[in-house]
Parts: structure tokens; sequence; C-alpha cells
């Protein structure tokens, strides 16, 4: 279980850098005005109530503090009690799931041999927003959230402002980006990897696993020793992650409701 805790608060942390967090109502609030439309910049996570008075208190104060926003999210973890996850769905608000999986050992298979180089200066951010774009759209068409191209920029302002911390790292092909990849050594001696992506027309040539080899090597080399991912569950990378290496421990879930902002 403090290995669950350790996977599952590295990515919470991750999703909170940038953003304004603090601690009320027994959950955690993430909270960025500038950004209202960004999901990773305005949810609540690590909830801990589970009394009717408690869930009502949090529930209160979760529509002060979104105002701004057209959405109030929720996002749950293995500790949330089940009574506030019951409020949820009973408010209709609708679920969806991530797999957080954790490497312990050596990453299987063979590093191919891809040009990795960091995402450092102003023309490199650029060239990543050229390939987040692409990425949004391949999130909304998979998911069919038509087409939202001003949460796919605040969605470039959000990670870029996450550095460092994180590292952001190129994989180039005849000396162009055609993919990224980030890592970074995460609190508790937990690291962790995200946010990969590679140009559809140079898949299958080994660019992500040649990228998943270089940030897991870089968490290492950064004090990391267990290394956590979180997969979509409804995509496939996962079988991937799963091949080299990395075992699924456990399940989020973000209930998400859209309201009208004031």
């Amino acid at each position: 279980m403090e290995l669950i805790r350790k996977a599952v608060d590295v990515d919470r942390v991750c999703q909170a850098l940038g953003h304004r967090v603090f601690e009320a109502c027994g959950a955690t609030f993430v909270r960025d005005t500038e950004l209202p439309d960004i999901h990773e910049g305005n949810h609540v996570a690590r909830v801990r109530v589970e009394t009717r008075r408690e869930i009502d208190a949090l529930l209160e104060r979760a529509e002060a503090e979104y105002a701004h926003c057209r959405h109030r999210q929720f996002r749950l973890d293995p500790e949330t009690p089940p009574t506030f996850e019951a409020r949820l769905v009973a408010m209709g608000y609708e679920a969806s799931a991530s797999l957080v999986m954790v490497l312990e050992g050596t990453l299987g298979g063979r590093a191919p041999d891809h040009p990795i180089r960091p995402i450092e200066t102003d023309a490199d951010w650029v060239e990543y927003a050229r390939l987040k774009r692409l990425d949004w759209r391949e999130v909304c068409a998979r998911h069919a959230l038509g087409d939202l191209p001003e949460v796919g920029e605040g969605l470039i302002h959000t990670h870029r402002g996450r550095v460092p911390p994180l590292r952001y790292w190129f994989v180039l092909v005849d000396g162009t980006p055609r993919g990224f990849f980030s890592s970074w050594e995460g609190p508790a001696g937990v690291g962790q990897i995200e946010d990969l992506f590679v140009e559809e027309p140079f898949r299958h040539r080994g660019l992500a696993t040649a990228l998943i080899h270089h940030t897991v090597a870089d968490c290492r080399a950064h004090g990391a020793g267990s290394i956590a991912i979180v997969a979509d569950t409804t995509d496939t990378p996962k079988a991937m992650y799963a091949a080299m290496g990395f075992r699924p421990v456990a399940v989020v879930r973000k209930y998400t409701r859209r309201v009208d902002a004031t």
C-alpha cells in the first residue's frame, strides 16, 4: 500500500505543478484562475471526507473556489472514502479512469538507437507546441470532445510551467523532433515519466521505446528507485508498458461535471 500511495502521489503532485495548491475541507485544491478551462489546473484531489456534513462542506467550498470554471472535477484515489464517490455518482458526475503502473526493477527490452535531446530553448518549445497540438487533436477525436483548441493551448502553457522540476525530451528523426516525453524524480524516491507522444507517421519505429528507456534512466540518475507511469485505460500504450516491466498497481478516477461559469 505504501508503494501505491507514493505512485499515486507523484502523479498528483505533478498535475498540480505551476498552479496554486492548498488544503481545505479534507481535500487538496488545485486552482488557476488564468486557465479556467484546464482541468489539470482546476480540480480537487486527495479527498478524505466521508460523513454527510463533511461532504456537504467540501462540495460547497468547491463551488466557491471554481466559480471561474465551466467544470467541477474531483480526482479520486484508492484511499478516497466510498461515500464521497457515491455522492458524486448520485449528483450526475461523469467518471473516467486511469491506470497507475510502476516499474520496480530493470526496464525490459532494448533501447533503439534514436537521438534524444532535452527541450530547453524557446525554439524547442515552439516545436513542442506543434507536436502537442497534434496530440490534443487525437485525444479530442478519440473521446469525441469536439474541437477545443483553447484547451490545447492551455495544456501547452501548463506543461511548460512544470519545467523544472520536470525535464522534457525530444526524440529526433533526421534531426527533426517527432515525439516527446518527460521525466522527474518526484517526491519520496518515486520517479515519474509522463506525457508520451510520437507523431503518427513515425510510429512503430521504436521512438516511444527509446523515449521510455531514456526517461527511466534519467529518473534513476536523479535518485528515483521505482518509476510510475499513468495510462489511459481506453488506450493501447498500457500493454506496451506492461511488456516492458511496468505492473498495474491502482486505478484512479476523475469525476467531472459541466457547469456554467459565473
